[in-house]
């Protein structure tokens, strides 16, 4: 399979060896006298982003800068020729006349000398996920809803004042009183499953502590919160 980056780059290479006349390898600059061409990507560039409405999902979009440079003065026809070729005519890659920073050559561990930066547009596809079949008829049940009263004690007994209480994966919450005592209304109960615990979430006092209560008890519920 083939990526963006790598098609961006076959796809220039391709179009340099016709506007040079000679193929362009894909290589870092080298100190050749009497070497031709090469095409080197240097980074990679944010593009523009689309964004459309509805389920599909845009592909990302991002630019590929390369360098074409040459190893020396037999080098200069073909860099002559492409640079032709991408002020002329249309579909050709972005032209940038910015090559010349020593810092670029030192980075390459090559003298200085003409070069070429092109811009090559690439992109990701990122189909949207195909959501699974429903094979089973739709089933609509009807919950019944509780009241869950209880009691927050640290160690020794103590009541726990202003611990936050929230039910797990609902936005219910409330807080203990001076006694400890809290009270959560709404709390949905199935009659398919009545064993399964209520999960209630306690912070307070700098922590964050998960406890499963028995929602089959009439009594009030205690929860020892860890020391």
């Amino acid at each position: 399979m083939t990526g963006a980056i790598e098609a961006a780059v076959a796809d220039v290479t391709s179009w340099l060896a016709g506007a040079a006349g000679q193929p362009v390898p894909v290589g870092p600059p080298r100190d050749d006298p009497g070497g031709g061409l090469t095409v080197w990507p240097l980074d990679l560039r944010p593009a523009r982003q689309t964004a459309t409405g509805g389920a599909a999902r845009e592909p990302y979009r991002f630019v590929v800068r390369l360098l074409v440079s040459g190893g020396g003065p037999a080098a200069l026809p073909a860099l002559d020729r492409v640079l032709a070729a991408a002020t002329t005519g249309s579909g050709r890659p972005e032209l940038v006349l910015d090559a010349g920073d020593p810092a670029l050559w030192r980075a390459l561990g090559v003298a200085p000398r003409p070069a070429l930066l092109l811009d090559v547009p690439a992109r990701i596809d990122r189909p949207a996920p195909t959501a699974p079949p429903v094979r089973q008829p739709l089933r609509l049940r009807q919950l019944d809803m509780r009241t869950l009263d209880g009691r927050v004690v640290g160690p020794q007994d103590q009541p726990l004042a202003a611990m936050r209480v929230e039910l797990v994966g609902t936005a219910q919450a409330t807080e203990t009183d001076a006694a400890g005592r809290f009270r959560l209304v709404g709390v949905p109960h199935d009659p398919d499953a009545p064993d399964r615990p209520v999960r209630i979430r306690l912070v307070g006092r700098g922590r964050v502590h998960t406890a499963e209560l028995d929602p089959a008890g009439d009594d009030l519920v205690v929860v020892h919160a860890p020391d």
